[in-house]
């Protein structure tokens, strides 16, 4: 086996990857340091995931070589990854709910004691690395019980349990508070003392900034460049992410909000921890946001307006008559529309194709003859969302979970537009997905207003809403802390009506205009 080293654990080169009709890794080269933090960033679809997966086993590469600690290696799978010390902590959290943390962490090479399992030692090894990563679970806690911040944790423990040299960390922080972003710093702090090399994923600038030692830039499939942290700022990042440009985060509004259409009165949640009393308006052409910290119990709103959720006390009203979106297919009918924040979990079906996760939603209208579907409606259809999305596909019978993150995401946001809803709802539209798609992303929401649509969108990221909305909703320990102009706000002003509630202060100002 060829060896090299010049003291890097892991060494990429000259990487390619071919699916039909698109190359997606043109001789892309990694260098990484053991004991360092590597950012690799890019624009959805510039090949970041991609390469990881030809590491990690799940592609097989089509040209150039792997070395890992000096040795050339290339893994068939992932178990042949995780046995040589290589783990990969994916955005798309892929866990078994209805077992316990135990049995997520050491399944598949459970300890034995003779034919039998030893709990013990798991359990005491399960403590030792969790005392090690200052994590206060119970080991015995069932999987399904925790928060997702938790179950990211988790996939970290695991990763440490397999004694890697080198953890690939895929967006770890899209779905943290900030205090929890805080303890992952931690985190990756003593895994770097330990000669640990982390290979971090993330769109976030400030992250990149804060953490890396080192940066690595993809576009397109091929690698712009390797640079120190300490010598970059977020503009040359985006410069070399996106190759023009961004200067202006956010497009230019020019919807213009006029009457209301969604009354939404006094309504509170059939569950003693849901949101209780909320109140708000939403005026056709009106982007409408929804700020608050984790657990504010903002998408139970967005859920329970689309008949997901038992809405107990309380009345909305469209177009000044009362409705009951008792399930979801009865607020599709009513003209609502939901984007999930799950894009994985809940809003693709990830080996079917585009065609197919396209025009799922809308299937009343393909029929002919009452019980067939017709073929040429659907690829027509399906083409709009493509076109008119931007969507970057080989084509419209590729399989949706192929894409990026953006495009992804471009897919869902077209299949609900072809249900020509009044109310779109979109919860953490932008999770995941880099600062081009982002913008892509703000124009069409953009333009969906300035055809009259009601938007309402859910961000965790304060730039964002100020950036696109009208006026933000703030939700405070499920209720309503108050209302703001977006123009005329601050992100402290959000901090602190996000805080109201839980710091025990009436709510005799809250707003609901």
């Amino acid at each position: 086996m060829e060896k090299v080293n010049n003291g890097f654990i892991l060494q990429m080169v000259d990487i390619t990857k071919e699916f039909p009709g698109v190359k997606a890794l043109d001789n892309v080269s990694l260098n990484v340091r053991p004991g360092t933090v590597h950012a690799l960033m890019g624009e959805n679809g510039a090949g970041k995931s991609t390469l990881m997966k030809c590491l990690f086993g799940i592609y097989k590469k089509n040209g150039g070589k792997i070395f890992l600690g000096g040795r050339e290696i290339e893994f068939q799978n992932t178990r042949q990854a995780l046995d040589n010390g290589v783990s990969m902590v994916h955005q798309e959290l892929n866990q078994v709910r209805q077992r316990n943390i135990l049995d997520n962490i050491w399944l598949g090479r459970y300890p034995k004691k003779g034919l039998f399992i030893d709990e013990s030692k798991m359990y005491e090894d399960t403590k030792k690395i969790f005392k090690d990563l200052d994590i206060d679970l119970d080991p015995r806690e069932k999987v399904g019980n925790l928060s997702v911040s938790q179950m990211q944790m988790i996939e970290i423990a695991k990763a440490v349990s397999y004694n890697s040299k080198v953890i690939v960390m895929d967006e770890p922080t899209s779905s943290l508070t900030e205090k929890e972003v805080d303890h992952l710093f931690r985190i990756i702090n003593k895994l770097k003392k330990d000669n640990v090399a982390i290979i971090y994923i993330s769109h976030k600038m400030e992250e990149i900034l804060k953490i890396s030692d080192e940066v690595t830039v993809m576009r397109d499939g091929q690698l712009i460049g390797t640079k120190n942290a300490s010598d970059l700022t977020t503009d040359i990042i985006i410069s070399m992410m996106v190759g023009r440009d961004m200067s202006n985060r956010f497009p230019p509004k020019d919807n213009h909000p006029g009457e209301v259409i969604l009354e939404v009165e006094g309504i509170t949640e059939g569950n003693k921890f849901g949101f209780k009393d909320v109140s708000f308006k939403l005026r056709k052409g009106e982007i409408l946001g929804i700020a608050g910290l984790v657990g504010s119990k903002r998408t139970e709103i967005v859920e329970a307006l689309f008949g997901m959720r038992h809405i107990e006390s309380g009345e909305v009203k469209l177009h000044s008559n009362v409705i009951k979106n008792t399930s979801p297919k009865k607020a599709i009918t009513n003209g609502f529309a939901l984007v999930t924040e799950e894009r994985r979990s809940t809003g693709i079906f990830p080996q079917l194709s585009i065609n197919f996760n396209s025009i799922i939603s809308n299937m009343g209208k393909y029929k002919v003859n009452g019980c067939f579907l017709s073929d040429k409606k659907m690829e027509k259809d399906t083409k709009w969302v493509i076109e008119s999305m931007n969507v970057k596909t080989p084509s419209q019978k590729t399989n949706i979970g192929s894409l990026s993150g953006g495009n992804q995401q471009k897919v869902i946001i077209g299949r609900w537009l072809l249900t020509n809803p009044e109310i779109l709802m979109l919860d953490e539209p932008t999770r995941g997905i880099d600062v081009g798609a982002k913008y892509e992303i703000y124009q069409l929401i953009n333009d969906l207003a300035s055809k009259d649509k009601g938007i309402i969108m859910i961000s965790s990221e304060m730039p964002e809403l100020i950036g696109v909305t009208d006026r933000i909703l703030v939700m405070s320990n499920g209720r309503v802390a108050g209302i703001v102009d977006s123009k005329n706000t601050t992100q402290e002003e959000i901090m602190k009506l996000s805080a109201k509630f839980i710091e025990g202060e009436n709510n005799k100002d809250a707003v609901t205009n």
